[in-house]
């Protein structure tokens, strides 16, 4: 690997000796990447975001400042999250069991949440495990996710519902003649019992 492609990772950044950072991967100030995480080339760790043990990135995503990226979670390539965002992994939180013990890692399982390729999750989003994300899905900032989500989703809300659908430019498409544009690109989609696909 060239100079030009070993990651960057800034003094007060906390990464653990065993994860793994792809070529040119960035990681800022007060970041914390832990054992086992394996992030792929051209990532962009942003200043406070928690990566969690054996999280898995894609090749391109950035997480914005301060994202929670709880294990078990899958991001694929090129996702997106937003400041503050988080991905939960208890279905039933609790500090401590029924007879007063602290509740340690024998004491529950992590689920988590996966994210399609070129997703995105707006700030102070909440997307709750188990929740699989779909491909190229915008969820609103604020949004809470506490189901699955279809590839190319529009989600907003608490609980967070569809309005509508995006587009891979991450532009809401519009609806001509039964099927769907994007205003940007011009790409035509089209729908087909609730869910999305770019036209053949």
């Amino acid at each position: 690997m060239s100079e030009a492609d070993l990651p960057t990772v800034q003094p007060t950044a906390d990464v653990a000796d065993s994860a793994t950072l792809g070529p040119r991967t960035r990681v800022w100030h007060l970041a914390q990447v832990r054992e086992g995480a394996r992030l792929g080339a051209d990532c962009n760790v942003g200043r406070g975001a928690y990566i969690g043990p054996d999280v898995v990135l894609g090749d391109g995503c950035k997480l914005q400042n301060y994202a929670l990226v709880y294990e078990p979670a899958r991001l694929g390539d090129g996702v997106f999250i937003g400041p503050a965002a988080v991905l939960t992994n208890d279905v039933f939180p609790r500090a401590i069991n029924p007879d007063g013990t602290p509740k340690g890692a024998d004491d529950w399982e992590a689920v988590g949440v996966e994210i399609g390729r070129g997703a995105s999750i707006g700030a102070r989003a909440v997307c709750v495990a188990p929740a699989r994300i779909g491909a190229w899905a915008l969820v609103a900032a604020g949004a809470v996710v506490t189901k699955d989500v279809p590839d190319f989703a529009l989600m907003v809300g608490v609980p967070a519902r569809r309005i509508g659908w995006v587009g891979r430019a991450g532009h809401p498409l519009e609806e001509r003649d039964g099927r769907w544009v994007c205003p940007v690109s011009g790409e035509l989609y089209v729908e087909t019992d609730g869910s999305l696909a770019p036209s053949a």
